[in-house]
């Protein structure tokens, strides 16, 4: 990354520096755990030093990919800052992915080492072996072959912010899942302008209840709260009773649309009960205004939406002191812009006007793993990054996102491929062609769709073929619900019109 406003005075030439430069007293606690655990922030760098050291005894040098498919645990996200420290490039995995779908990752990455944990272990051996990889267990409690390796600390590796710290997968809606190389800089620059937007500190006190293999819970919650050197209240899991319970001692809730549709169900949300918290921010997923507005006539706080994408982490906040605009995600971030472009021209429109979102900044991506064509085709001429989002930005500066220009899925806040759910689909007995949209759903943000057609004398099962999905797919990639159609609807040129479904099915 070239040198820009937010690293120019930075004594700090990484990521790894950096956390130890800004991330306070290293006695000061920082993970409280639900399973009774607690670590100050010196006893998690040493942790994190020592997982690198388990790593490197393992087979892995500067470079290689560590790739990872584990519960949640504090250890999960130190092996993150193991990876940091050793100069290793981190890749995490849902835990909800399929042996044959991890396949996919792991011979696209080509890690040199890969951290499961024990139960998966076996059924991913063969994966590994493909790649020559090394596998290290790790569960949810601290224990496993990884940090069993974990005898001692390794000196840094002397990373620089171009250096690749992670590569997150991202899915499109035509080929394969991408993955997006995100460098120390682009990390540390977002971390610190979260910091700055949302006015954090050593004060703060976060109940972190998002999960850690994508960027939301990995890096925007985490992060941000290490570089500002407050504590975060660690939980494994959503539980709204539980983060009840935690408010009082708590100052902030990062959360997705589930989050607070939970909340507003629970008797004990009230305003006394959330007196202590002076922020709650929304993201992965469209927030309804709807919820925007229950939740602040029942706590009198206004939730801050925000968006951001795996290939740029957050782009835009609504403001931390000002009007958080229900139905919008705010302004450009401090560094970062944003404008909306017509789509062929790539030329900026006026106010108002709907169009593609496209975004430069020290928080955008230095491409595409292994694949220089899709990069050069999401990047402009004039080095502005294609979202594949549409939106507008009101005359006062507010964007609003009004839908993707291709067909892909948001659910919970993961992304879903809509033909790779219509090919399995088009493959069942009986059906003729499908078709997988996305429709509003108030806690997962859209819930994925299958409208399908039979062939001739075939009588299709929707409850049957949900459970055929799942033995090949992710839960959350699932349609909730599948609709038997007598034809799909298509314009004059043949092709499928999606959006005729998304209107017709909306709140049905």
């Amino acid at each position: 990354m070239a040198m820009t406003r937010w690293n120019a005075t930075l004594a700090a030439r990484n990521l790894a520096e950096l956390a130890t430069s800004r991330g306070g007293e290293m006695e000061r606690p920082f993970l409280a755990c639900d399973d009774g655990r607690s670590f100050s922030f010196a006893q998690f760098w040493a942790l994190a030093g020592r997982l690198a050291f388990a790593l490197q005894s393992a087979g892995a040098k500067p470079g290689d990919r560590i790739a990872v498919q584990v519960e949640k645990s504090p250890e999960a996200i130190a092996l993150f800052w193991a990876c940091v420290r050793g100069g290793y490039i981190f890749l995490p995995l849902n835990t909800a992915y399929t042996a044959a779908e991890v396949t996919y990752f792991v011979g696209d990455a080509e890690p040199s080492v890969l951290v499961v944990t024990p139960q998966r272990k076996e059924s991913l051996a063969s994966v590994a072996a493909g790649v020559k990889a090394t596998v290290l267990t790790l569960d949810d409690v601290g224990g496993g072959t990884l940090v069993e390796g974990a005898t001692r600390e390794v000196a840094d590796h002397p990373s620089t912010w171009e250096d690749l710290a992670a590569i997150l997968y991202t899915s499109g809606t035509t080929g394969r899942s991408k993955g997006a190389m995100l460098s120390h800089g682009n990390l540390a620059s977002n971390a610190l302008a979260l910091v700055e937007a949302w006015a954090f500190t050593p004060q703060d006190v976060l109940i972190h209840a998002l999960p850690v293999y994508h960027t939301h819970g990995l890096f925007t919650a985490t992060n941000t709260l290490l570089l500002s050197g407050g504590r975060i209240l660690f939980r494994r899991k959503f539980d709204a009773d539980d983060v009840m319970r935690l408010m009082p001692g708590a100052t902030c809730l990062m959360g997705v649309p589930t989050f607070y549709t939970r909340l507003l169900q629970h008797e004990g949300l009230t305003r006394a009960a959330t007196a202590h918290m002076r922020l709650f921010i929304s993201g992965s997923a469209p927030l309804l205004a709807e919820t925007h507005r229950a939740f602040s006539a029942c706590t009198g706080h206004a939730i801050l939406e925000r968006y951001g994408m795996t290939e740029t982490s957050m782009n835009t906040s609504n403001p931390y002191a000002g009007e958080r605009r229900a139905g919008t995600v705010g302004f450009p971030l401090p560094h970062i812009s944003v404008r909306v472009a017509d789509p062929a021209s790539h030329a900026a429109l006026p106010a108002e006007t709907d169009g593609m979102i496209e975004v430069k900044g020290p928080n955008v991506f230095k491409g595409y793993w292994r694949n220089p064509q899709k990069t050069a085709e999401d990047f402009t001429g004039d080095g502005w990054f294609i979202t594949g989002d549409m939106g507008r930005i009101s005359a006062d500066g507010y964007v609003t996102i009004s839908g993707r220009a291709k067909d892909l899925v948001i659910t919970g806040g993961f992304n879903v491929y809509p033909k790779e759910v219509e090919l399995l689909i088009d493959a069942m007995p009986g059906v003729l062609e499908s078709a997988v949209f996305g429709v509003p759903h108030p806690d997962f943000g859209e819930a994925v769709t299958a409208a399908v057609v039979a062939k001739p004398g075939a009588v299709l099962d929707e409850t049957a073929m949900i459970a055929t999905l799942r033995q090949h797919l992710a839960a959350f990639k699932c349609p909730k619900r599948i609709i038997v159609l007598q034809e799909l609807p298509r314009n004059a040129m043949g092709k499928v019109q999606k959006a005729v479904l998304r209107e017709r099915w909306k709140g049905k």
